[in-house]
């Protein structure tokens, strides 16, 4: 049976690590060379934006253990923060003793922002577009009939009044079902598409008409229950109780705190081709809507047990964009196996929550450093000119002594070179 439970896969070689993902995916000898290869062609490179030189690469790592709704995930991650991939497989793995991480989502919803300025009646003006909905959403569906033949489409418009230093705007929202789309090209064609009839409508001035990254009606939520005993005990459960209640109070704190959680969730967006900005800004701004709070939820359950929840944004997409333009993209979206929009932002909200537990865990018992040391260690290591086998000698010294510094890993590296 295929799992995503794989003791030691740290311990393997790179291209034996592969070889156990190409099994887990089924994917093929061209898919596994463009992994260990340079897997974005310059060609590709020069047609997805401008002024192309190169391609610049990050670190593609996989995290294992992961239980999302009862179906076995490896989740490829990109990125270059030391101990991220370590600490989710960790988490995922503890998750695992109370059967994993269960998700929930809210739909495939985007808005598309209208702005109405120079009212002289703004109240009247809202009324207004609201009488003419059916025909703003007609209009705004006469721009996509393929995604309108799918099932999705403009569904409803909201509108809502706001003071600015200009005065009183109105502010006009299309609700956008985009499917399996991140919906960005969709949404921005229905909102222009509409801004003269909204101006006839209201007789104002309409300047931008542009999606909002603050998606309220496509939320992604996960939950999971860490068993007291498999984490570390009543005390680790009281730390991370402790901690999260810091983070609650203290928006200091919190910015670090929510930080942690798109560690793990960019990394994810940045393998799949997806817009990592357009998720962060989103996560952020949900964070601060009634003041800057985490975008977790930690209590203790009757049996002492930790309970993690999770709630976020999350516009992504498994068709359109880069998704289907980067060739890595697309083998990192065979490698998750998601079948849909929503099932890649389930299991985001379930990344994000493991992120989350781990670092919170790692801070209220041993801190931060002792799980990052050891991997930074290897940075500097290979900053100072080591090579090979050198590496590990000067990463095993660096961290016994605890001077994970540049000007002494290159003490050592000669120390080395001497014997």
């Amino acid at each position: 049976m295929k799992t995503s439970r794989i003791p030691g896969f740290y311990k393997l070689s790179v291209k034996e690590r592969l070889r156990k993902v190409a099994e887990f995916a089924n994917l093929s000898e061209e898919e596994m060379n463009a992994l260990l290869e340079k897997g974005l062609p310059n060609d590709i490179a020069d047609r997805m934006i401008e002024n192309v030189i190169g391609t610049f690469e990050l670190p593609l790592g996989i995290a294992t253990n992961f239980l999302i709704d009862g179906k076995e995930y490896l989740i490829p991650m990109a990125i270059e923060e030391p101990s991220v991939v370590a600490a989710a497989s960790n988490a995922a793995k503890m998750a695992r003793a109370k059967g994993g991480f269960f998700t929930d989502y809210s739909g495939n919803i985007m808005i598309g922002q209208i702005q109405v300025t120079k009212l002289k009646d703004p109240n009247s003006a809202k009324f207004e577009v609201l009488r003419h909905k059916e025909e703003i959403i007609e209009k705004a569906n006469e721009q996509d009939p393929i995604l309108v033949n799918l099932g999705g489409g403009c569904k409803d418009v909201e509108a809502r009044v706001i003071n600015t230093r200009f005065g009183e705007m109105l502010i006009v929202h299309l609700l956008v079902d985009v499917k399996d789309a991140m919906g960005a090209n969709a949404v921005n064609t229905m909102a222009e598409a509409v801004a003269p009839l909204i101006e006839r409508i209201t007789g104002g001035k309409v300047y931008l008409r542009i999606i909002s990254n603050l998606a309220v009606y496509r939320l992604a939520r996960a939950k999971a229950i860490f068993d007291k005993n498999v984490i570390g005990g009543e005390e680790v459960v009281e730390g991370i109780m402790q901690a999260y209640a810091f983070a609650e109070a203290d928006p200091f704190r919190c910015a670090t705190h929510n930080k942690g959680i798109m560690n793990g969730i960019s990394a994810v967006v940045i393998a799949t081709g997806n817009d990592f900005r357009a998720v962060e800004a989103g996560a952020h701004a949900y964070a601060a809507i009634h003041g800057y709070k985490p975008l977790t939820r930690y209590e203790v359950n009757e049996d002492g047990d930790l309970v993690g929840t999770i709630e976020l944004p999350m516009a992504v997409g498994v068709i359109g964009g880069a998704t289907k333009v980067n060739p890595l993209a697309k083998i990192c979206l065979k490698i998750l196996g998601v079948n849909s929009a929503e099932e890649l932002a389930r299991v985001l909200a379930a990344v994000g929550l493991a992120q989350n537990f781990a670092a919170l865990r790692a801070l209220a018992t041993e801190g931060i450093q002792r799980g990052h040391m050891e991997l930074h260690a290897r940075n500097v290591a290979i900053m100072a000119g080591a090579v090979g086998e050198e590496i590990d000698k000067v990463v095993e010294i660096l961290v016994r002594e605890r001077k994970v510094r540049l000007d002494r890993a290159k003490e050592v590296l000669e120390e080395i070179r001497k014997k």
